[in-house]
């Protein structure tokens, strides 16, 4: 895929640095690579989706300037497309669940974001439909990021591509799965070096109060995952996610967001049985915008309302 010529903020999506995180890795022969999707001008991996989705149903005529945008979100990917949309000039509208972390909707409403809330225990997949079913009564533009294969498609030639170039032979990938888009994506790429290739899927504990995005047999499953490629998976809790972040960031002085620790906190657990060989692990987001929540002590005490909020 060849990246358009993009004017302003709009240039430096992608492109994010591969850094060894070389006081984290338990053996001397395994190296631990973090791609740090922070770096997004956003500060999110969505970032690349947002706007690969925009310009996609630009070149359609699907959107013109002035058009209003639906989308549902936990949290990044509404942030990416507010500001793809101040760029491009569309309005926008964000789906979410309530339980999100509270400074998502501090971020959202201080891009001009309208925020529509859905109960929590409609989960990702009330959240999905609210955003289908306003799509086609108000005439709004549904940008489908669980739907679209341009999702996989960008991770693949964009992200997949990136690190491939960066890290050369990759022996384990770890990341979230959200969408499906990036571990699909990503692992298709760099499989074409290495065939053996484990792929490590990450989910998030979800509590009792968040049934619909508990875990993938429980709620929403995304059509765009691929079960069969996945090599494991690990469901990591809030708090696991939340050391995990504050033993990076203590360590290697990098502030990485919830979901970010949680796919740590699953690579560090895939290191610990390989001898030899280099993992790359997706950072997805900063740190920045969970501070103000300071879930830190709880998740010192392992407190299980932690999994109560849609970190991630």
């Amino acid at each position: 895929m060849t990246l358009p010529t993009r004017p302003g903020l709009l240039s430096v999506v992608g492109r994010t640095p591969l850094v060894e995180l070389r006081h984290l890795a338990p053996k001397p022969g395994v190296r631990l690579l973090a791609k740090l999707e922070g770096q997004n001008p956003s500060g999110s991996i969505k970032d690349r989706i947002a706007l690969a989705l925009v310009e996609q149903a630009e070149a359609r005529g699907e959107l013109k300037p002035g058009d209003t945008i639906v989308e549902a979100s936990t949290g990044n990917t509404g942030i990416a497309v507010a500001m793809v949309a101040r760029q491009r000039g569309y309005q926008l509208k964000v789906v979410i669940p309530h339980g999100v972390v509270p400074s998502i909707r501090d971020v959202l409403e201080l891009l001009g974001v309208e925020i529509l809330w859905v109960e929590p225990y409609a989960g990702m997949r009330g959240a999905i439909e609210t955003a289908r079913a306003l799509a086609r009564t108000r005439g709004w533009f549904p940008l489908n990021q669980f739907g679209n294969a341009l999702n996989v498609q960008t991770h693949y030639a964009c992200t997949g591509t990136e690190i491939a170039e960066a890290a050369g032979k990759v022996d384990a990938f770890v990341a979230g799965i959200g969408t499906g888009g990036t571990i699909m994506g990503v692992s298709t790429r760099l499989r074409e070096d290495n065939p053996d290739l484990q792929v490590i899927g990450v989910e998030p504990k979800m509590g009792e109060h968040l049934q619909g995005l508990r875990s993938l047999e429980d709620g929403y499953r995304p059509p765009l995952l691929d079960l069969d490629a996945l090599s494991g998976r690990f469901l990591v809790s809030a708090a696991r996610a939340l050391e995990a972040a504050h033993q990076v960031a203590s360590t290697e002085g990098i502030l990485a967001g919830v979901s970010s620790g949680a796919a740590l906190h699953a690579a560090l657990r895939v290191a610990e049985r390989m001898d030899e060989g280099t993992i790359v692990v997706m950072f997805s987001d900063g740190g920045w915008k969970y501070l103000p929540a300071r879930p830190w002590g709880a998740a010192r005490r392992q407190d299980p309302n932690l999994d109560e909020t849609h970190w991630w």
